[in-house]
């Protein structure tokens, strides 16, 4: 089976690409390079030992999209391009509106002219809102509260309405909770350009001395040490999630949806104490307040995928900070290190 990777250069598709090569299937891979780095399909290369096909095309061009589905039999998709930061995401809306969903029309009428009729969407659980309890299930009532969150959510209504109109297309949804970890060969990871969204390349670049400390935003939360409490999932566990998708949903038609997370929630100050000891290194921080939008825990129930896919999260913190931290200390500037 070929397999078009959308965004495949970035961090989860680029672990997503090595579990995929590395289960025999064959992989196109499409990026427009713009929030990723051609240097992480290198290290794909060289870690699975297998060549495939990189496209250097934007999703708002479909003429240069449409090359990819002219030029390869694609048999089906896994869609990770797109903008992702959610605080942008407040400050740019119409970009990410434009770049999100556009992105996503013009993949979906190639995939319709050219017969593709199996997706696996990388979601989100920023679609869950700010959920009244805890954990998550798959059927909690959907609510975004930021432009980035509803890219993601217009997109699962589009995709929902496409399958009533195709009776042959299966679209698998995948709702992230907060992934973290890297390869465990030290040498392909998350690479943020500029200063990190998340909070663990964020630590993990105060631990190696790039940025002086950890803003943490709000100690007084209803939680065991008042910071906020996130399901944090290695990498390599998520972009297994991806193979066991495809290979449950390819050829079922209709809409597919599953959370996946591993259950358990992680404070800051865990995060921090737990990136500490794997780093051995100490991570400086400073309480600052909430962020609007903020909530005080969000972790998922995962039964779902684990009773239909067989797919369990794995990998625990101390192997996603250990996994993190080796990529970071091998990688100060990421792949540029290398390049320098």
């Amino acid at each position: 089976m070929n397999i078009l990777v959308t965004g495949g250069a970035g961090y989860i598709g680029s672990h997503t690409c090595v579990e995929l090569l590395n289960a025999g299937y064959d992989i196109v891979v499409l990026d427009n390079l713009s929030n990723s780095c051609e240097k992480a399909l290198d290290v794909v290369r060289e870690i699975t030992g297998r060549d495939f096909p990189f496209y250097k095309v934007d999703m708002l061009d479909i003429n240069e999209m449409e090359k990819v589905f002219k030029e390869n039999k694609i048999d089906s998709v896994i869609h990770f391009a797109g903008l992702k930061a959610v605080g942008e995401s407040t400050q740019i809306p119409v970009r990410y509106y434009h770049n999100n969903i556009t992105g996503t029309l013009n993949l979906l009428m190639l995939m319709e002219k050219y017969d593709v009729n199996n997706i696996v969407f990388s979601s989100s659980a920023t679609v869950y809102g700010m959920p009244e309890t805890v954990p998550i299930t798959e059927d909690f009532p959907l609510s975004t509260t930021n432009p980035y969150g509803s890219t993601k959510l217009m997109i699962e209504n589009i995709l929902t309405d496409t399958v009533k109109a195709n009776p042959k297309l299966s679209a698998a949804l995948l709702r992230y909770f907060n992934p973290i970890g890297a390869h465990k060969s030290g040498k392909m990871g998350e690479d943020p350009k500029g200063i990190p969204n998340n909070l663990l390349p964020y630590i993990a670049q105060v631990a190696v001395g790039k940025l002086k400390e950890l803003s943490v935003y709000g100690n007084d939360y209803d939680t065991a040490d008042g910071t906020g409490v996130r399901d944090y999932i290695h990498v390599v566990d998520l972009a297994l999630g991806h193979l066991k998708t495809v290979e449950h949903c390819t050829g079922k038609p209709g809409v597919h949806i599953y959370n996946l997370g591993t259950g358990k929630g992680y404070s800051v100050l865990e995060m921090v104490e737990a990136f500490k000891k794997a780093s051995g290194h100490d991570i400086p921080y400073k309480i600052t307040g909430r962020r609007p939008g903020d909530i005080a825990e969000c972790y998922a129930n995962a039964k779902k995928a684990e009773k239909e896919l067989g797919w369990k999260a794995q990998r625990g913190i101390e192997e996603m900070c250990e996994d993190s931290w080796r990529w970071q200390k091998n990688n100060p500037d990421g792949y540029m290190t290398s390049a320098e």
